[in-house]
């Protein structure tokens, strides 16, 4: 059995760590005397007279794979079948072994194959959390709330003190808009941890919804202290204190929104996240890595990501963007620089580089590259904008105001283009445009201080 799948009190760990000539000498006299007396008088395998019906599971078309994705489902069902075929195999074990399967079929996205070597897990090994758990993800993968509610359940069932069943039932329920019974959840997760970011912000937004204001910026507080980064709490936290009147104080947590979420430990799931063979798989642990500031195990996943399949352009410039944020600017130019000789108009690599140069004052030669950025890609707006404030320090005002005009028409919230828009015009002395483009991003933007500190600076003739 694969050591990451080896948790902690799931099932009869004895049982599993068996090998082959153990099983031998269990079915020679060690089994219980009934399965012996079953063997004899019927001929079958000890686990057929305890087995309850199981689900046919078969192997999906999997040439869609990549072919080390392939052998390692192949290599999952091939176990399945020798347990099943071998004489004294406890019905736990069968069960893990389907479960097993199970896990890597979800993971490959054959979710109707996988559910039903989950159900056939939970059914031969009733007593092992980690199947219903699974079963609950895939269910809530796919949007049926009612049986993802039902796994996590069980799994709470089986192992009460397990945080991360708990948290996402509770967020099961809330989905479900139950909140009476997503509060109960949360409030028995924050019994066994007072800190967990995930159970306070349930809470908050559940009082939130109750317009118990008070007691919504108490717990929403309290997660964001815990898990700065989760920021997507800053918005609910916005809404409260200007329920409350407080609007300083929502004002700040507006502008501070974004797209974090409160999470918590899940040792089952990173070890579902990590199990695929692929570029992918190497790829969306990369960066995980990366926003969690491991830019050392980022920079690692990248490059056995790229071992799979050196010639993905999307993965070499990730691996280009973690040397880089890691302050290896000469590495992550080398990594822009191959995966443009590799796919000439990847336009991320051409951005990529455009912004190192620019940052290191190469202006011109970063302009060349924002443009072949935009070529490639017209409606890449960041690299429009590289392109457009190059020519605006380099002396072409004229010439980045059509793209300036470009990004502001087609995305009136990005910011920094208004502001280099009007940067623009008044190095070319129009200032009354200027004003006029300030005067209209604030409509658009009232929250951004900087649009009206810049108004206030340009000459009024």
């Amino acid at each position: 059995m694969p050591p990451w799948f080896d948790f902690d009190n799931d099932g009869d760990d004895a049982t599993r760590r068996r090998g082959p000539m153990k099983r031998r000498a269990r079915a020679a006299g060690l089994m219980p005397l009934t399965w012996v007396l079953a063997t004899l008088a019927g001929g079958c395998t000890p686990q057929d007279d305890v087995i309850p019906t199981l689900r046919a599971v078969s192997l999906p078309d999997l040439s869609r794979l990549a072919e080390s994705v392939q052998d390692q489902v192949r290599e999952r069902h091939a176990l399945l079948m020798e347990t099943r075929e071998e004489r004294g195999t406890p019905p736990v074990e069968l069960g893990n072994a389907y479960g097993e399967l199970g896990l890597i079929l979800m993971a490959a996205e054959y979710y109707e194959a996988a559910a039903s070597c989950y159900l056939n897990a939970q059914a031969l090994a009733p007593d092992v959390m980690r199947w219903p758990y699974y079963l609950g993800h895939l269910y809530r993968i796919k949007g049926d709330g009612a049986k993802a509610a039902e796994g996590f359940a069980r799994a709470v069932e089986l192992r009460p003190t397990d945080l991360a069943p708990l948290v996402w039932l509770g967020e099961t329920y809330l989905d479900q808009s139950r909140p009476d019974a997503a509060e109960r959840i949360f409030i028995q997760a924050l019994s066994l941890e007072p800190r967990s970011a995930t159970a306070l912000s349930g809470v908050g937004r559940i009082a939130l919804a109750r317009q118990d204001t008070a007691r919504a910026v108490e717990y929403l507080e309290r997660a964001l202290s815990v898990l700065p980064q989760a920021s997507s709490l800053h918005y609910p936290l916005a809404m409260a204190y200007r329920r409350l009147g407080e609007l300083d104080k929502a004002d700040a947590h507006l502008r501070r929104r974004g797209t974090g979420m409160p999470s918590a430990p899940d040792p089952l799931m990173e070890a579902y996240s990590g199990l695929l063979h692929s570029t992918m798989t190497y790829e969306v642990r990369g960066l995980r890595a990366l926003e969690a500031g491991r830019l050392a195990a980022a920079e690692e996943l990248f490059r056995t990501g790229l071992e799979l399949a050196p010639d993905d352009p999307a993965l070499r410039h990730r691996l280009a963007t973690a040397l880089f944020m890691a302050g290896d600017a000469r590495g992550a130019e080398e990594q822009f620089e191959e995966t443009l000789r590799r796919s000439p108009e990847f336009a991320k690599a051409h951005f990529g580089l455009g912004m190192i140069l620019d940052l290191s004052g190469r202006h011109q030669e970063a302009a060349e590259r924002f443009s072949a950025a935009v070529t490639s890609q017209p409606d890449y707006l960041e690299a429009r904008l590289g392109l457009a404030d190059a020519l605006r320090v380099t002396g072409r005002a004229e010439e980045s105001l059509p793209h300036y005009e470009e990004i502001v028409t087609t995305d009136p919230g990005f910011a920094e283009a208004w502001i280099g828009f009007a940067m623009a015009l008044a190095h070319l002395e129009r200032y009354q445009e200027a004003r006029d483009r300030l005067t209209e991003a604030r409509t658009v933007l009232p929250d951004r201080l900087e649009l009206a500190d810049l108004l206030a600076q340009l000459p009024s003739y």
